[in-house]
């Protein structure tokens, strides 16, 4: 039996796209939000101040060495501050701890008064705080992220919300609307429900060759409608 092209490819082309266009339009808004709103505001830059590293004056703080005498296994010490007061920042394979640089006294981990003050003080707005919980669970916005971790909300239409370390005091991450939409799109567009990170996932390969094939006899066919146009008219002049 003689297969007559045009029909299998128009009914080929009519199963793709009942199968694949819906992804293809999830593809095609998603990757305009992605494209239209800038990274720099998606990663929340605006939402963290541009905070300089102060200079210590060594000769009024107590001396790094006799800060690593009480952390044996230190792999790095560094000098910071936390709310404006000189501390020295000690590493070691069980994580980090703060001293007093001026006497040497270890500092307890953050609380909660003292993540909500440090993230005040980063924050570029003068929006209230709306929470501060100390999370022991990672939430889908912070995978990959070991808790646990300071979780401070701010009061604003997009949600603002600081993750401090309560170790350290340092800031861990910044999260905001803008970006939960776009991790939320950039899992619609690869198709990773899970972890949202694989982009070579079998059904991301699957349906960019169905997407393709898709493409393909859509091609195919308005390139053999043309001559076919071209002959009716001759034909009813």
């Amino acid at each position: 039996m003689k297969i007559r092209w045009p029909l299998f490819v128009r009914r080929l082309h009519k199963w793709l796209a009942l199968v694949i266009g819906l992804q293809v339009v999830l593809w095609t808004a998603t990757g305009f939000y992605m494209v239209v709103v800038h990274i720099d505001r998606i990663h929340g830059d605006h939402l963290v101040k541009t905070v300089e590293r102060p200079t210590l004056d060594i000769s009024s703080v107590v001396a790094p060495g006799t800060v690593l005498a009480a952390v044996p296994g230190a792999t790095d010490i560094r000098s910071t501050t936390l709310l404006d007061r000189p501390v020295w920042r000690v590493t070691d394979s069980e994580g980090t701890q703060l001293f007093d640089a001026a006497s040497g006294e270890r500092l307890k981990q953050i609380d909660a008064k003292q993540a909500e003050a440090i993230a005040r003080s980063l924050y570029t707005s003068n929006d209230d705080v709306k929470s501060v919980d100390l999370l022991t669970e990672a939430p889908i916005e912070m995978q990959g992220r070991e808790p646990p971790y300071w979780q401070v909300s701010f009061d604003r239409w997009d949600s603002p919300t600081l993750y401090i370390s309560p170790e350290s005091g340092e800031l861990i991450s910044r999260r905001h609307s803008l970006w939960r939409i776009f991790d939320f799109a950039w899992m619609l567009h690869i198709m990773d429900y899970d972890d949202r990170s694989d982009v070579n996932n079998l059904l991301l390969r699957t349906s960019t060759w169905l997407a393709t094939a898709m493409a393909a006899s859509g091609a195919w066919l308005l390139i053999w409608a043309f001559p076919r146009r071209r002959k009716k008219k001759k034909k009813s002049a």
